[in-house]
């Protein structure tokens, strides 16, 4: 991604493109959300489409801003836009606000806020554009302007106040999910509510994987189904069925219609396996690539910051298509082995031998021993004609192992997998009703 410093007011009218160069829409707002010590983060931008429909268009989504135009990574979910709690729209609602300098030269208003690119993929207003009151009565005359940091602006606010949902959300905002999670579960259930509600969909997506299933059950059955179903979309597919699972079987099939076609598919199939299987612990998304890719473009992939690291560890090589279920499983190659290579290697002849798949319906205890064994942190997963459907990681196992309720204490011990015992474990799936088959 670019860069330069863009300024808000700006990027209204741009022309979005997908990667084939052709025209999807153009911008019409900057949607940020509020952050302590930093400047606010940019989430996305609405889009207005053929027919005048505004869509949401994720930061996320976003590869390239400049020279007057928008290069998005493909397709945009064409969802009509609803604005969440906590974002607040840049032209809409952000400028002309009043700010006071905290170099005590006095108040301003906002009139445009430029944004940077301050990591892959992160964006946030660092600058703000601010014009100061007329020192003149003449009707045509207009205030100074001045160039100031965003940290260095107050907004101004009333005194004897309590903190908001929207405040409580910016000073949460550089804790990790699973510390986010922690820190919700410890509000009155009001208050955790209301926090989730402001909290975009990506972010609240993190913070549900990290949450014992009965909050996820409650938080998700408090949102309304669009915005449940975009937090679905957000997660990865374990996780969403998972949740789905434990959720009445109406609502499950209403979320899953709401859901983006190619996530819903994913989910249902998650949902086809048995729940102490392979294949009911599996993820749905690992790196896929053909023999001919090389140690370069493998690397590449691997580089994704929004990868989970255990997902890339390995990639996995197949015939085509490389969607699962894939064409034949042909092996994965290791991270390490690839790095040995030189960037021109083809990976199809890096594939290690000695690594065999297990059929979704292998029993998660046998999968933990593979792992363990040899020392893995995944393992593929094929369906009887040898075709990749996923991918057991380790922290799915880990997951599985331990005690349901293992993110609340730490004093119990892992599940056992005896086999003489193993059929009546509890796991995080075993709600899952076993008439929904395929669903």
């Amino acid at each position: 991604m670019s860069t330069t410093r863009v300024f808000a007011a700006r990027l209204v009218g741009c022309s979005v493109f997908d990667p084939n160069g052709d025209r999807v829409g153009k911008v019409r707002d900057v949607l940020v959300v509020y952050r302590t010590n930093a400047g606010p983060r940019v989430v996305g931008m609405v889009v207005e489409v053929p027919g005048k429909r505004r869509v949401f268009l994720s930061i996320g989504r976003v590869t390239s801003i400049g020279s007057g135009q928008i290069i998005t990574t493909g397709l945009i979910n064409l969802r009509r836009f609803e604005q969440r709690g906590g974002e607040v729209r840049v032209m809409a609602e952000l400028l002309g606000r009043k700010v006071r300098l905290r170099d005590g030269s006095g108040e301003a208003h906002i009139e445009d806020v430029a944004i940077e690119e301050t990591g892959l993929g992160e964006w946030e207003i660092t600058q703000a554009f601010l014009r100061r009151p007329k020192t003149t009565s003449s009707p045509f005359a207009k205030g100074p302007t001045v160039f100031a940091a965003w940290t260095d602006l107050v907004e101004k606010t009333g005194k004897g106040e309590s903190q908001s949902a929207t405040q409580l959300v910016a000073s949460y905002a550089d804790l990790l999910p699973a510390d986010l999670a922690n820190a919700m579960l410890d509000l009155p259930e009001q208050r955790m509510l209301e926090v989730a509600e402001e909290l975009s969909d990506d972010r609240l997506a993190d913070v549900l994987e990290e949450m014992p299933e009965d909050e996820q059950v409650d938080i998700l059955n408090k949102l309304d189904d669009d915005r449940a179903a975009d937090v679905l979309d957000q997660m990865q597919p374990d996780d969403a069925a998972d949740l789905i699972a434990h959720l009445t079987e109406e609502r499950g099939e209403t979320l899953l219609d709401l859901m983006e076609p190619e996530e819903a598919d994913d989910v249902r199939f998650l949902l086809s396996y048995a729940p102490d299987t392979a294949g009911g612990l599996m993820t749905t998304e690992p790196i896929i690539v053909s023999a001919d890719a090389t140690v370069a473009e493998g690397l590449a992939l691997i580089r994704r910051h929004e990868l989970a690291p255990a997902l890339g560890a390995a990639i996995c090589v197949t015939l085509p298509p490389y969607e699962p279920p894939t064409g034949r499983f042909l092996g994965m190659v290791h991270f390490q082995r690839m790095l040995r290579y030189p960037p021109n290697e083809r990976l199809g002849t890096l594939i290690d031998p000695t690594l065999e798949p297990v059929q979704g319906d292998t029993s998660a205890a046998e999968v933990s021993r593979i792992l363990a064994s040899y020392n893995l942190v995944s393992v593929p997963v094929v369906d009887e004609n040898h075709r990749l459907v996923g991918v057991v990681t380790i922290d799915d196992v880990l997951d599985y192992l331990l005690p349901d309720d293992w993110r609340s204490t730490s004093d119990e011990t892992p599940r056992s997998f005896d086999d003489t015992s193993t059929a009546a474990i509890p796991t995080k799936r075993a709600v899952r009703r076993t008439s929904r088959g395929t669903r």
